[in-house]
């Protein structure tokens, strides 16, 4: 009895010994490895464009424009009179389908549905979001879409990888 006793003090005593943080073994400032994460996404971020631009100057068909968000947009189909574009609260109603930048279906206009979205109100594609205020009824426009403006490192969890690069085909059907 009296070594169980024993036991049980010195089991507390080490239990409530300070116990000593352990030390990194290569120790780096947070500062330098944040510095080295910017610098290799902006490195990504470089590699990344020039894929699209070298697809765009290949692209014979459609003629891009950048955007000043940093997305390259193309008109497939585009309404020439003064019609107005959404603004801040509208909501639209839009179609619109999702490829890679080669034009392999991600997701198709059927899979999607018809999509109402309050402009600006709502949490969306964020290239698409200031797209879609470039656009009247019944325009088609061809977005190509850095990952940064989409999905980002993370994808979609589903059928958009990381850091993918998408085009998505967006037809305006209403402002309300």
């Amino acid at each position: 009895m009296k070594t169980k006793g024993l036991f049980v003090l010195i089991l507390i005593f080490v239990a409530c010994s300070k116990n000593e943080a352990r030390r990194p073994l290569n120790p780096k400032p947070s500062t330098t490895l944040l510095s080295e994460t910017v610098d290799h996404s902006k490195a990504l971020n470089e590699i990344e464009v020039q894929k699209i631009e070298d697809y765009i100057a290949n692209d014979s068909l459609q003629i891009y424009e950048v955007s000043k968000s940093g997305f390259w947009y193309s008109y497939q189909k585009k309404v020439h009179n003064n019609a107005s574009v959404p603004v801040l609260g509208d909501e639209v109603i839009f179609e619109y389908q999702i490829s890679d930048l080669y034009g392999n279906p991600i997701y198709t206009k059927e899979e999607l549905g018809l999509k109402k979205y309050l402009v600006d109100k709502e949490d969306f594609i964020s290239a698409l979001q200031k797209g879609i205020k470039l656009m009247k009824v019944g325009e088609t426009v061809i977005f190509v879409i850095p990952s940064y403006h989409a999905f980002g490192i993370s994808g979609d969890g589903n059928k958009i990888g990381m850091n993918q690069t998408i085009k998505s085909t967006v037809t305006l059907l209403k402002i309300n």
